[in-house]
């Protein structure tokens, strides 16, 4: 078994970390919010001083982090991976950042004699406590051959893309398409009950019909139709909105890099920006299902009673 550095053991991190120790692995776990080592320490992971503790003797370096800039971070820097790991070490990125910092963790790995693969993952947090996510996974290909058995605890699919950064290219292709579906979800569940048509009736339509999807089948957000919908739970984030609207911010910057046109995309990520205006970016991402209601009003949404934060 090998010795693996988690750096981030939050809602994503934390779990996926507890599937590799449940596997054998020695996992050292690192993360800025004491609260988040001790739950993943009560699941096996090992905790760690600093990155330059967890990292030193690690196989392999994974990173489960909110944002690009905190990636560029963990890795540079003095106390950084980089400077600590031994030579040759295998670094997985599995958090969510744009292709340009995709490809400057490639090349600068490449150029301080470590390898390292782009590995995003999708299926949320429910994925990752049930170790059924896909990882999507890029860089070369005996890098990807020795990821793909690292990340096979917490995988329920894993899939080699193609080269350095296709992995992350693959996730925001991926999340954008998600986005539009939920959308579609959104206004067809409101206009079939602003239509008078039992929500129950029209979602086992749906379900085996042309207008089937995955948002349809996992988030439906009517309440008591499908039991992950968030709806079922005052609209608690499953998958926020604060990080969707960061997933379509980078997919709609790579179509303006590369000259593709993705109104759908826009439309959703003006809509998700819109109940970050209002304090909601920490509920689901699926109460955007407000927008197509005629007043506003959304079944299982209690605007007086939520708590954004």
């Amino acid at each position: 078994m090998s010795v693996v550095a988690w750096i981030g053991l939050g809602a994503m991190g934390g779990r996926m970390s507890a599937h590799l120790a449940a596997a054998g692995h020695d996992v050292r776990g690192v993360d800025v919010v004491p609260a988040l080592v001790e739950a993943a320490a009560a699941r096996g992971v090992v905790a760690a001083a600093s990155v330059a503790d967890a990292v030193r003797d690690a196989d392999v370096v994974i990173l489960s982090l909110p944002k690009g800039e905190h990636v560029r971070q963990v890795l540079d820097g003095p106390d950084g991976a980089w400077a600590s790991a031994r030579p040759g070490t295998l670094l997985l990125d599995t958090s969510t950042v744009d292709v340009a910092t995709s490809r400057w963790c490639h090349e600068q790995s490449a150029e301080r004699g470590h390898r390292f693969v782009d590995a995003p993952v999708s299926g949320g947090v429910s994925g990752a406590e049930a170790g059924t996510l896909t990882v999507m996974l890029g860089g070369e290909a005996a890098d990807v051959a020795d990821a793909s058995g690292v990340v096979a605890p917490f995988a329920g699919s894993t899939i080699a893309v193609g080269p350095a950064t296709h992995g992350i290219a693959a996730k925001l292709v991926n999340n954008m398409m998600l986005g539009i579906g939920m959308l579609a979800v959104s206004e067809g569940s409101q206009l079939a009950r602003h239509l008078g048509l039992d929500p129950q009736a029209f979602w086992d339509v749906a379900r085996v019909s042309s207008g089937d999807s995955w948002p349809l089948r996992t988030w439906y957000p009517v309440p008591g139709i499908v039991d992950s919908s968030p709806a079922n739970r005052g609209f608690a984030p499953g998958f926020s909105t604060d990080l969707a609207e960061k997933d379509l911010s980078l997919a709609v910057a790579g179509a303006d890099e590369t000259g593709v046109h993705v109104p759908a995309a826009r439309i959703v990520l003006e809509q998700l920006r819109a109940l970050q205006a209002e304090g909601l970016g920490g509920l689901d991402c699926t109460l955007v299902a407000r927008f197509a209601s005629p007043d506003g009003t959304l079944e299982g949404y209690d605007a007086g009673g939520q708590d954004p934060a």
